[in-house]
């Protein structure tokens, strides 16, 4: 397990209000990037004075990321990235199955732009054979197309389902072709949008998010045998 020195370049000092929220808020960020994996251990003394937070509020922070399933406490040993197992690969695409098909059908602010920029952004990292940057643009997107809600309730729960989508994304690092087979659906879901056919999209990202947790599902079963 890594310590949590990957959390050095963090802002030195909280906003003096909610601080536990803006902590928990920073790490959670930090995770959906994939600065902080599976397994990294959280140091209190450490990242309680890198954020300038007292020890105290640090832990109201860990028991928001804790009650997320973001992270994890093991007694006498720490706090620790959470590693997801099967049930939470369930749940998380539970949520997704939810969410991001009904932004596509009916979010009013979809921004195609952006949209085909993180697409371009995706297949320079897939040329490249990039797969953490791969593994950035899908966050990316999904992301992009959960801001067409307008809702910053929907953002906020998915920001969390991101957070938690990246640690099982890296259970699929020895996988290097996982994240490939989605560019280009991506891709496929933007020229829908353009041509007007957002239900169609909304369909086919339905079908796409089942297939990506059979997937993943088979590996986590495979790699626990």
């Amino acid at each position: 397990m890594n310590s949590s020195s990957s959390v050095s370049a963090l802002p030195a000092k909280a906003p003096h209000a909610h601080s536990s929220v803006w902590a928990a808020n920073l790490l959670r960020t930090r995770i959906a990037e994939g600065e902080l994996l599976p397994g990294d251990k959280l140091s209190e003394q450490s990242l309680a004075e890198s954020l300038g937070l007292s020890r105290n509020t640090l832990r109201e922070s860990f028991t928001l990321l804790d009650s997320e399933l973001i992270i994890t406490r093991i007694p006498n040993r720490g706090v620790f990235v959470a590693s997801p197992d099967a049930d939470d690969v369930r749940e998380i695409y539970a949520v997704r199955r939810t969410i991001e098909p009904a932004c596509l059908a009916w979010g009013p602010e979809l921004d195609l732009e952006q949209l085909g920029t993180i697409i371009v952004e995706a297949r320079a990292a897939l040329a490249a054979g990039d797969i953490p940057r791969m593994a950035s643009a899908n966050q990316a997107f999904h992301q992009q197309l959960v801001r067409s809600s307008d809702s910053s309730l929907v953002q906020e729960l998915m920001g969390r389902v991101l957070a938690r989508m990246r640690l099982v994304f890296h259970a699929m690092s020895d996988a290097p072709d996982f994240h490939s087979h989605y560019v280009e659906q991506n891709a496929r879901l933007v020229e829908l949008l353009r041509e007007g056919r957002r239900d169609e999209a909304a369909s086919a990202l339905r079908g796409y998010l089942d297939k990506a947790e059979a997937e993943l599902l088979e590996h986590i079963n495979r790699a626990a045998e």
